[in-house]
């Protein structure tokens, strides 16, 4: 089996269709570190270049991978404040490959933060104002006007911790590689002391270094992208996410992406700060979203191991993470949860 999921003969005929001419022979390299859905870096003859996605092989658990409505969410948002790819179009399942839908976009050029060592050469202080504008970016995504760009059927309206906490058991539920019991004591202790806000915007779901592309000179977000968990909730949720992907010195291990432990990056705080700033919001729940970001990255992984020993194919570089990324994510969940004193 081929390792571009792809059929770049295809993707080349419907292209046309769209009024974008991609000239023969195509190549194709899968980029990001993303271990969900499929993305390609797609060159033609004449180094025009694209980004195609598409759902993981194998059986997929219901309501996941949906390309198609994260393309919706990115095409809606072409005219607002917030940084998105250009959107190019849909190939429903049959148009490109038989069996799922295909989304084709423009590619940004910029500075991407995937590996160890993509940071050799960025400057302290950009390394301070990518954090900081990433924070703001948030601020951005969270004021969008849900009905005048057409999202406000997106998702439901009510309220949004309950609905997260329900989602993520029943993906537990579905991709579960083993018992998991500190993991299933802090889903009580989460289901316990859910916030009573119920303020309703646009949130991304799953912001952190990896899922921008960036400014080199001056650490601006030039593009949020991986919107695939992207909903209607509490905005307060996605700045829990990006603390949750957000590790600083003195963690300790945790197998996430730990450049922003960096010197130069700014702290938790620090981001904290930035987007309470930006947005005018009230912090008070922050360190329940922050708990709950990093249980929901747990259960994301698990997720992720459960694919990967199903279809080796669908891990990206270097296979899928280790059992013990669950454990460490679950444990700093709980230094949060006691800090913060909740309890069930």
């Amino acid at each position: 089996m081929s390792d571009i999921a792809v059929d770049l003969d295809r993707l080349a005929e419907w292209s046309a269709g769209q009024g974008l001419t991609l000239r023969k022979p195509l190549s194709a390299n899968r980029i990001g570190m993303g271990q969900s859905n499929l993305t390609y870096l797609v060159t033609d003859a004449d180094g025009t270049r694209v980004v195609v996605r598409r759902p993981p092989r194998g059986t997929l658990l219901q309501s996941a991978h949906d390309v198609g409505r994260e393309f919706r969410i990115m095409s809606a948002l072409q005219d607002t404040p917030v940084p998105v790819p250009t959107t190019i179009g849909t190939a429903q399942p049959g148009e490109i490959e038989d069996d799922v839908p295909v989304v084709v976009m423009g590619f940004t050029e910029g500075l991407v933060l995937n590996e160890p060592g993509d940071t050799d050469g960025v400057p302290l202080d950009v390394r301070h104002a990518i954090g900081i504008d990433m924070a703001r970016t948030l601020a951005k995504v969270h004021a969008v006007d849900l009905q005048q760009v057409g999202l406000d059927d997106l998702a439901s309206h009510s309220p949004y911790g309950p609905r997260q906490l329900k989602r993520w058991t029943t993906q537990l539920e579905g991709s579960r590689t083993r018992d998991l019991p500190e993991l299933d004591r802090l889903t009580q202790v989460l289901q316990a002391n859910v916030p009573s806000d119920d303020t309703i915007t646009l949130v991304h779901g799953d912001f952190h270094l990896r899922n921008v592309i960036l400014d080199p000179d001056t650490g601006a977000v030039r593009a949020a992208v991986d919107w695939e968990l992207s909903t209607l909730g509490d905005p307060l949720a996605d700045l829990g996410s990006l603390l949750a992907y957000w590790p600083q010195r003195g963690d300790g291990p945790s197998y996430l992406f730990d450049a922003a432990a960096e010197p130069g990056f700014p702290s938790r705080d620090e981001l904290t700060a930035a987007y309470l700033e930006a947005s005018g919001r009230d912090g008070a729940t922050v360190p329940f979203w922050h708990a709950l970001g990093l249980w929901k990255i747990a259960v994301i992984i698990e997720g992720v191991r459960k694919r990967a020993m199903d279809n080796p194919s669908n891990a990206a570089k270097g296979g899928p993470p280790p059992a013990q990324m669950v454990d460490l994510l679950v444990q700093r969940a709980w230094r949060v949860v006691d800090e913060a004193g909740l309890r069930a």
